[in-house]
């Protein structure tokens, strides 16, 4: 079973140096053993609407008896979210939606899901690694072997998203799985961080060793630096499972 003290997480969340608005929603919730991420869109309270819906129906996950539970049932309130947002796109005549990323964890065992371009990653061993795929037309050019990275990072349509809660006919994430060990440092983000920083920047900000709040103050406050051309979320959980195996 989870325990709270397992963890240390913080998140911030911020509007950017562009936007009036933030479209962005967060959850931390160590005691549940989950962390989300949402980037909502549609306009003024729309994309407000879609992350906040998300962020409040994972919200009410109970306590999981396995990681297995734990994702059944966030899946199955993501699906609720999804239609909510659905019938507010249909009640204002546009295109409603958000993505998601969230991060599981029970026992020595973690899980992601996600749908759109917010990112889960994940630092072990001084070893940036990025666990989830984005759902964008760029990557899937990059995966075809159509474009090269560099010109993936100035493509035109690089954040046209191809996966959204509230924008298919049925809720679609993709899924993966691991072990924890002690020590791991996961961060779940939106776009508007990755946009403007590199994964080497974001591996040094998470290997800093500083805690969870401040490493998210940091990646933010560089973000911001930068221009923040549109809302920035960053959440940052370390694991301290002294069980746990890598």
């Amino acid at each position: 079973m989870n325990r709270s003290e397992n963890f240390e997480s913080a998140y911030v969340t911020d509007v950017g140096r562009v936007r009036d608005h933030n479209e962005d929603a967060a959850l931390s919730r160590p005691d549940l053993g989950l962390w989300v991420v949402a980037d909502g869109m549609g306009g003024h309270a729309a994309g407000d609407f879609a992350s906040a819906t998300i962020v409040d129906a994972a919200s009410s996950v109970g306590l999981a008896s396995s990681l297995d539970d734990l994702e059944s049932r966030l899946l199955e309130r993501l699906s609720r979210a999804h239609f909510d947002v659905a019938l507010r796109g249909a009640e204002l005549g546009g295109t409603v939606g958000s993505t998601v990323v969230a991060l599981m964890v029970h026992g020595d065992r973690w899980a992601c899901a996600w749908a759109g371009d917010s990112r889960l990653y994940r630092l072990r061993d001084s070893r940036l690694e990025r666990l989830s795929r984005d759902h964008t037309e760029v990557q899937a050019l990059l995966a075809q072997g159509t474009i090269s990275e560099a010109e993936a990072r100035t493509w035109p349509r690089r954040n046209v998203i191809t996966r959204a809660i509230g924008v298919t006919e049925d809720p679609l994430c993709d899924h993966v799985r691991g072990d924890v060990a002690a020590g791991d440092v996961f961060m779940l983000c939106s776009d508007g961080l990755t946009e403007h920083l590199e994964d080497f920047e974001i591996a040094e900000g998470l290997a800093s060793g500083q805690e969870a709040n401040a490493i998210c103050h940091h990646l933010v406050g560089q973000t911001l630096e930068r221009g923040a051309s549109d809302n920035v979320t960053c959440v940052v959980v370390r694991i301290h499972l002294p069980s746990a195996s890598g």
